[in-house]
């Protein structure tokens, strides 16, 4: 209880002073809150880009705004009631619609490791987050209409009231619950749930790589499922089927280099072209994988080498 007392006490003389124009209590009153509205940011936009973007726009309002914060919420949720907003006028402003068919092309991948920020490694938070964040989740989330898409994650997510969102959305309690019925209607026909990884997914990985480099196409069809589905954002490209995926692969020179990771909770692999000369490998892009009990379910391809940054992965020599 003291601990709670003196973190209260240690939060008030930092707004105290922050009111008063110190920017640098600001920065260290929402400091602790950054990572989950960076994750709250990527899941209403789908893009790491765009949750970096908007996370630093959410703290220019937060910072014009301070006067307005009557304490009578937590910091946190007042916090998350602009970067709600904040987002859904992004969005309008992108003029993205729901994606109602084909592919999303402005997604984008999300690291694991800055999830355990958020969650502060507790194993219950650590799997919930991941499963909040998953690649399927999130895809199912650019389906839906904005503030559907604000309504499910702030209820479903976020844990917040219907009076709660209501009043952010400035709606009524009965349009919340209608809002919400529709957006649960629509991610009832998406498989939005990922399967847990266990180590078997990391050994099919392993020999999914091993295969590819040693140009054994039989032998890395054998490790994806009947129905694998291919995806390369931000391209409207799907192959599906065992058999095309693998040609495709088959097709791809695996002289690079990978190097295994986490991203949406999903196992994935940072792959580096060839270096010249013993030189660092260029970065290429990220592969994300799903897994179902019989093999490899999906697999997203992601060629953007400015991702890997993200990813705190080292430099990759040949």
């Amino acid at each position: 209880m003291d601990g709670v007392v003196a973190a209260d006490q240690a939060e008030a003389a930092l707004l105290a002073d922050a009111r008063r124009g110190d920017g640098e209590a600001f920065r260290n009153l929402v400091a602790p809150h950054l990572q989950g509205l960076h994750v709250h940011c990527y899941r209403m936009l789908g893009s790491y880009h765009d949750a970096e973007e908007v996370l630093q726009e959410v703290l220019l309002r937060a910072w014009r705004a301070l006067d307005t914060f009557e304490g009578r919420a937590p910091l946190r949720h007042w916090l998350i009631r602009i970067t709600t907003t904040t987002c859904l006028k992004a969005i309008e402003r992108k003029g993205r619609q729901p994606v109602i068919a084909g592919e999303i092309g402005f997604l984008e991948p999300y690291p694991d490791r800055l999830l355990d920020e958020v969650t502060g490694g507790d194993p219950a938070m650590v799997a919930e987050t991941r499963e909040s964040v998953a690649l399927a989740f999130v895809v199912a989330l650019q389906r839906l209409p904005a503030t559907q898409r604000a309504t499910l994650v702030l209820r479903e997510v976020l844990g917040w009231s219907a009076a709660e969102v209501a009043d952010l959305l400035g709606c009524s309690v009965p349009a919340v619950n209608s809002s919400l019925q529709r957006a649960r209607g629509t991610l009832g026909t998406s498989n939005g749930t990922p399967r847990s990884l266990d180590r078997r997914d990391e050994q099919v990985l392993g020999r999914f790589v091993q295969a590819w480099q040693r140009s054994d196409i039989a032998a890395l069809a054998a490790l994806l499922h009947e129905d694998a589905v291919l995806r390369m954002p931000p391209e409207d490209v799907v192959i599906r089927g065992r058999e095309q995926v693998a040609g495709f692969f088959a097709t791809i020179p695996a002289d690079g280099v990978v190097t295994v990771t986490q991203a949406n909770g999903h196992l994935a692999l940072a792959a580096y072209l060839p270096g010249e000369d013993g030189g660092p490998c260029p970065a290429y892009g990220l592969v994300v994988f799903t897994f179902a009990a019989d093999g490899i379910d999906s697999i997203t391809g992601f060629p953007d080498p400015t991702l890997l940054q993200f990813f705190g992965l080292p430099v990759v020599h040949a």
